[in-house]
């Protein structure tokens, strides 16, 4: 289930599944039909609920039970499971509904709305009962998890993984979990274990840093989706048939620098769930995913990790993944070249934020060094208005600003090239400090 984002700068790592847009055909001589059925909401509310007392807080220590909201994207109808603070639902059939105003961003993610800490989860959501209760619990996490006192970790942005070696290193991980994970012996499950955390330690020793920027995902997408897997499928083999499906799925992907944690965190969570339980604890003190399941199999890393890896990838056909990685790495380079003229050597528009929501797909993110990362279609919401760009924008590395093609009309234009602005009265467009260039001002 691909990921989408509502981030502000405090929670920019989350990250979760994509929009699912569905059109709802009009009858000419009758009512439109509500975007989300009454009846079908109850249902899905009612499986929240069976999920999170069923674990009854066990797994993480804490409820997974609050309030949820459902947002139907095209005509942002909500269906909730309680009331707001503030009285914008309506109480109807046993369920409260309402509208969600322009200005606010929705997704799959846990978001503060009028009053209440809510699960909100965009509709439709899986008509496949195991793959819906695994995106419910996924995001039930996402609402609690600041109160698991995770570690704060700064990173995700995950340049690395959108290079050829460290795509190469991390798929071999991939194939490498899938043989522990599918493993009929515990002699083969470890043995596969270990060339995982080899195929990782590899990469570790090829970007310094690394480890932080992957661990920060993997501590907030990465648990979530094991959440998800552990308690949207009742049994064993029903967990570890999900955590396959996650690996394999996330080679689709076009990029992996905000994507892979859904594969690595369900996978590697198992495994220590088998090899190590009560890991929880451990992870919460500052542990790694690898260096938890690193010390429950006593596994010794090689001396020289180079040599030992490329030895260990002949077992996962290493040869051919590589030389697709390097064919991807052309046409990469041909892409980055014009991202890198349009908004770096090109006139451009800069966005800086003040309060800041956004909300994107991770699946196709393509990082530019210390430039930033581009983010091939995102809607922002701040103090100043409401930015939709389809044809990509421009994230500064610290999250400071985004940058959009310059406006394709004169000075005060509200478009530009695959962008729409929607300014707040006291905002304008004024040009900026190169020629060419423009940037929001304000009489405040």
């Amino acid at each position: 289930m691909p990921p989408t984002e509502d981030l502000n700068r405090m929670e920019r790592l989350r990250v979760v599944t994509a929009l699912l847009l569905s059109t709802i055909p009009l009858a000419a001589s009758a009512q439109a039909p509500r975007p989300i059925p009454i009846e079908t909401a109850q249902t899905y509310f009612s499986e929240a609920q069976s999920l999170c007392q069923t674990d009854h807080g066990q797994l993480w220590g804490v409820s997974l039970c609050g309030p949820i909201m459902f947002v139907d994207p095209q005509s942002r109808s909500i269906v909730a499971s309680q009331a707001d603070a503030k009285g914008l639902l309506k109480a109807e059939g046993g369920v409260f509904v309402g509208t969600l105003s322009t200005d606010q961003n929705f997704a799959n993610t846990a978001v503060e709305w009028s009053g209440v800490h809510w699960t909100q989860m965009t509709w439709p959501l899986p008509e496949e009962l195991q793959l819906r209760e695994t995106l419910i619990a996924h995001e039930l996490f996402h609402r609690i998890q600041n109160q698991l006192n995770l570690p704060k970790v700064k990173g995700g942005e995950n340049a690395q993984l959108d290079t050829v070696e460290g795509r190469y290193d991390l798929q071999l991980e991939w194939r490498a979990l899938s043989r522990a994970l599918r493993a009929s012996t515990d002699e083969e499950r470890r043995e596969a274990a270990a060339d995982a955390i080899l195929f990782r330690a590899e990469r570790y020793r090829l970007f310094p840093g690394a480890d932080v920027q992957e661990q920060a995902l993997e501590l907030n997408e990465g648990l979530a989706e094991y959440t998800g897997v552990r308690l949207g499928n009742p049994i064993p083999e029903e967990q570890t048939k999900e955590a396959l499906h996650d690996l394999s799925i996330r080679g689709d992907d076009s990029t992996f620098v905000r994507s892979f944690a859904y594969a690595t965190g369900p996978a590697y969570g198992l495994l220590l769930d088998q090899y190590s339980p009560g890991w929880h604890d451990q992870i919460r003190a500052g542990q790694r995913f690898d260096a938890l399941l690193r010390n429950a199999l006593h596994i010794t890393l090689p001396t020289n990790l180079q040599v030992a890896a490329k030895s260990r990838a002949t077992q996962y056909d290493g040869a051919t993944l590589f030389a697709a990685e390097t064919q991807r790495e052309t046409r990469r380079q041909q892409i980055v070249d014009g991202y890198r003229a349009k908004f770096i050597d090109g006139p451009v528009l800069t966005l800086s934020f003040r309060n800041m929501h956004l909300q994107f797909d991770p699946r196709n993110l393509q990082p530019l060094g210390d430039a930033g990362t581009v983010y091939p279609n995102l809607r922002i919401s701040d103090d100043w208005g409401i930015l939709d760009a389809k044809s990509g924008a421009l994230m500064k590395p610290d999250w400071s600003a985004v940058v959009v093609a310059a406006p394709s009309a004169s000075k005060g234009s509200l478009v530009g090239d695959g962008w729409t602005l929607e300014l707040k009265p006291g905002w304008k467009i004024v040009p900026g400090t190169r020629k060419g260039d423009f940037m929001l001002a304000t009489s405040f």
